[in-house]
């Protein structure tokens, strides 16, 4: 096979074969240790789930003995297992979070034993991405590398797919930019003439032509961005366990300006800290991937975990899109284990800006989570794996359900008289006779569902503070609580869009059909109200039927909240983009940490450099 053209400065060409893997037969790994029972993790797991199912089918119970007071009907069952469907994913959050509370809350086991040093490849795939930005970031690590260096060595490749001729040049000129100020530095770049199997197949081109002369690779995105005491830590970490194949950092979102964006990382700051902790509890070795900043050994991944293309149900050959979940499954079952070390500090990223960003990237996510409901039948996946893969897929199919329900309610109306559809005519027997929806029970079933929703978000906030943040870390006490009160009402003012959006996303998904819908603005920027219309008109047509059945009397005032998110989709919209520096403050950015504030300056002078127009 002819190898892909290439341009670029690269180093002597390192073989490694990396075969694609038969999915329909086990494999496992001859260099792989033998892994010995974690009975820890069993515990947790153990802890967690059972709460959530034991929580789950208390509310089924209660449910069916509620319909059960004139005889239970097919269509009352059904819809009692659609709540309890949904109900035990958000449960099995719920005892997460508590999970993650309860460890962060314990002094954490220190890592001891001999660290074997290694050679670690930085790599950071590129596709259309600002220069600046990609570079400055890769010249800040690059950087406070060199000024703290440890056992391991370090080399970093921008590996990039990009195919506009003008941006490739401006990466070409960057990378001259960051050899010429950091000569000492071992960094790379190289640009494939075609970007065959995009992502996938720009990592899987660099593992077989250059993987042979490093020991792991630690795979980046475009806007990572890592300190130098979190790259040692994940190296030193793969260091001692030889029976690792891969080691997960929890990236903390950085750099956010809009309030869509803020508020994103708000939550992923303040909340994600306990979630994570406890997923990396239940999970042990069957930890995940989430596509960056990530250490993996090299030839466990190349010999384990090539990723082959799948045949959908019309027959066409198709690229497997969400690999990293896919990836971590393989490594598993070639006998490698995958772990997840939530409490290492200096893995960041990025967030969309906008809503209409954050639906754009949420799109292309669906798609390929569900991609994985056809690949839970892989032969030799562990049992969490699987697991894994449906959660992804859930995480998706749950904003459907939910629409589904909140439909089935709202056509139900407020009582026999007053309801869309005559759903409680005697005469037509095959309908079933709902117990009479009294305010009291609409308090009861919304204030348990309220509950549980932002019950995570206040473990997330105190388990934090109980394990050691200083609340100065945060704003202060005041500016704290104001910040929760603050990003509670935005999440609940954003909550129906996106349900809505992910559930056409869904439909689109597995119909095959494609959205004609372009963003003008490839920045993040504010988009003019016809745009916003046009992406949000679904939203709005609902938004104002839910209104006509209010002021009818047809439908419940208890989805006021609901109504006024879908009917105000547009400005809220328009909201989401609007620069609110100061607002819901993080610890990253309280105290921000010198590679962040070097990288701004990188970028800074980069884009100068990039934008300057030659004498004429």
């Amino acid at each position: 096979m002819t190898a892909p053209r290439i341009t670029g400065s690269m180093p002597p060409p390192a073989p490694l074969a990396h075969p694609r893997q038969d999915l329909s037969r086990r494999f496992r790994d001859d260099a792989a240790p033998i892994l010995t029972a974690d009975p820890s993790a069993a515990r947790w797991r153990m802890g967690t789930f059972l709460p959530a199912m034991i929580g789950t089918g208390l509310l089924l119970w209660g449910f069916l003995s509620w319909f059960a007071t004139d005889g239970t009907s097919w269509a009352e069952g059904l819809l009692a297992i659609l709540i309890g469907v949904g109900f035990f994913w958000i449960a099995l959050t719920f005892v997460t979070m508590l999970a993650g509370a309860w460890a962060l809350a314990r002094r954490p086991a220190i890592e001891t034993g001999p660290v074997t040093p290694l050679d670690v490849a930085l790599l950071i795939p590129v596709y259309e991405e600002a220069p600046w930005d990609v570079f400055g970031n890769a010249a800040a690590m690059l950087e406070r590398l060199a000024a703290e260096p440890g056992a391991h060595r370090y080399s970093l490749y921008i590996l990039s797919d990009t195919r506009n001729p003008d941006r490739a040049a401006q990466e070409e000129a960057a990378f001259d930019a960051i050899r010429a100020r950091l000569p000492q530095a071992a960094v790379w770049y190289r640009r494939r003439a075609e970007n065959t199997d995009r992502k996938v197949g720009n990592l899987a081109q660099w593992v077989a032509g250059w993987g042979g002369g490093h020991d792991a690779m630690l795979v980046l995105d475009a806007d990572s961005l890592m300190s130098a005491r979190a790259i040692r830590a994940l190296c030193d970490a793969m260091g001692r366990d030889s029976g690792a194949g891969l080691i997960q950092s929890l990236p903390q979102l950085i750099g956010a300006r809009t309030l869509f964006a803020r508020s994103q990382q708000f939550a992923n700051a303040i909340y994600g800290v306990a979630l994570a902790e406890g997923l990396a509890r239940w999970t042990g070795r069957e930890g995940n991937y989430w596509g960056h900043n990530a250490i993996i050994r090299i030839r466990a991944f190349a010999t384990s975990a090539g990723l082959p293309h799948i045949r959908d149900l019309r027959g066409r050959d198709n690229l497997i899109l969400s690999h990293d979940f896919v990836e971590a499954g393989l490594l598993r079952r070639a006998g490698w284990s995958v772990r997840f070390l939530p409490r290492l500090r200096g893995s960041f990223e990025e967030t969309p800006p906008t809503l209409i960003d954050h639906v754009l990237r949420d799109r292309r996510w669906c798609k390929g989570n569900l991609q994985h409901l056809g690949l839970l039948r892989t032969r030799g996946f562990h049992a969490l794996s699987r697991f894994h893969l449906f959660h992804g897929a859930v995480g998706y199919l749950l904003s459907p359900l939910w629409f589904l329900l909140l439909a089935l309610w709202a056509v139900i109306g407020v009582s026999e008289e007053k309801s869309v559809i005559n759903y409680f005519s005697p005469t037509n027997p095959t309908m079933p006779n709902w117990p009479e929806m009294s305010p009291v029970n609409h308090i009861w079933l919304m204030g348990t569902m309220y509950a549980l929703l932002l019950a995570p978000k206040l473990i997330g906030a105190l388990a934090l503070i109980v394990s050691g943040t200083p609340l100065s870390h945060v704003g202060g006490g005041l500016r704290f609580v104001g910040s929760l009160i603050f990003e509670i009402v935005v999440s609940i003012a954003y909550a129906p869009i996106l349900m809505v959006q992910q559930t056409l996303a869904v439909g689109s998904a597995l119909t095959g059909r494609a959205f004609d819908w372009t963003p003008q603005s490839r920045e993040g920027g504010a988009q003019s109200w016809l745009t916003l219309l046009r992406f949000h008109a679904f939203e709005t047509v609902l938004g104002l039927l839910l209104l006509i059945g209010m002021v009818t009397g047809f439908i419940s005032l208890w989805l006021m909240p609901i109504m006024a998110s879908l009917l105000l989709a547009v400005p809220l919209s328009r909201l989401s983009a609007v620069p609110m520096p100061g607002t819901l403050a993080t610890p990253q950015e309280v105290r921000p940490p010198l590679v962040a504030i070097r990288a701004a300056q990188w970028r800074a002078e980069i884009k100068a450099s990039l934008t300057v127009k030659p004498a004429e």
